[in-house]
């Protein structure tokens, strides 16, 4: 890992460490929870559980309330997604399950 020595440097934790680290204690526990999720049901990966949510918005009949937290899921998915493609980090090692 890098040692880049700076103040705070928390004996080899990488700036990008750092900044998940920093992250990961800002989100809310819906983010918590599909980070959980995306560890615990689909082995990690992001794609599979949104096309899994994607999939529930197309099928008929619907509870609208249901329909709203799907997209708003998804779209937490999307930016923590985003963010670990960013920092090359997995939030669910920064997570506690």
């Amino acid at each position: 890992m890098d040692k880049s020595g700076e103040n705070g440097d928390k004996g080899g934790e990488t700036a990008d460490s750092r900044v998940a680290r920093e992250y990961a204690g800002r989100l809310s526990n819906e983010h918590r929870m599909l980070v959980v999720l995306k560890k615990e049901l689909y082995d990690g990966v992001w794609e599979p559980m949104l096309d899994d949510l994607q999939n529930r918005l197309t099928g008929k009949p619907y509870i609208f309330k249901l329909v709203n937290r799907i997209k708003d899921d998804i779209e937490r998915i999307e930016e923590m997604q985003k963010f670990e493609a960013e920092h090359n980090v997995d939030l669910g090692d920064y997570v506690e399950l």
